[in-house]
């Protein structure tokens, strides 16, 4: 009776959308976490990016993985 109600495909969709909502859930945090870690922002800027990333989860997230700039790794001799 279940399987009837329910076809398979609904329950692929349910399911792709789900899991697109961890992996946006999981980018937000790795951003959040990404932003507080780098030396090179000053506290101003972190809290700006801090403020654009919970206001516009989705849409800060990927602003800021595309503005961020590379970070180099200086050996330390």
């Amino acid at each position: 009776m279940l399987a009837y109600t329910y076809p398979i495909l609904s329950f692929i969709w349910m399911m792709f959308v789900f899991f697109f909502f961890v992996a946006v859930f999981f980018a937000v945090i790795w951003a959040f976490i990404d932003n507080f870690r780098r030396p090179d922002h000053s506290g101003w800027a972190k809290a700006g990016w801090a403020l654009v990333i919970i206001c516009l989860p989705l849409l800060g997230t990927l602003i800021y993985l595309i503005a961020r700039p590379a970070v180099v790794d200086v050996a330390v001799v």
